[in-house]
């Protein structure tokens, strides 16, 4: 994706309909703004069910910034051998892909 995005897990209480609405996203840009500062607002927020963890819970933050900027093709993620859940990887790759189409952003993937 372009600028700064975001990966949300919304907690179990928040329903799959709440978490599309514009209101909920709003909540979360308040918190960022009011919280880091309004230089840190994502321009993407991709409310998910699942980051890419290693087995001992670490998050892998390179995965998450190539699937962002689209580098998923062949090898690109590089060594995800030590993923807990590798499908959580596909999962993400389809969401980031639905969000660019819904915003009728061109995808490379």
């Amino acid at each position: 994706m372009f600028g700064v995005d975001q990966y949300v897990l919304a907690k179990d209480s928040v329903s799959a309909e709440e978490q599309k609405s514009p209101a909920f996203r709003q909540k979360l840009l308040d918190a960022v703004r009011a919280e880091v500062g309004s230089f840190a607002a994502p321009d993407f927020i991709l409310i998910t069910r699942g980051l890419p963890k290693t087995r001992s819970g670490k998050i892998m933050r390179r995965v998450l910034r190539k699937i962002a900027c689209q580098e998923t093709a062949g090898n690109a993620l590089g060594d995800t051998s030590t993923l807990a859940d590798p499908s959580v990887v596909d999962t993400l790759i389809k969401e980031v892909e639905e969000l660019l189409r819904s915003r009728n952003i061109r995808s490379a993937l």
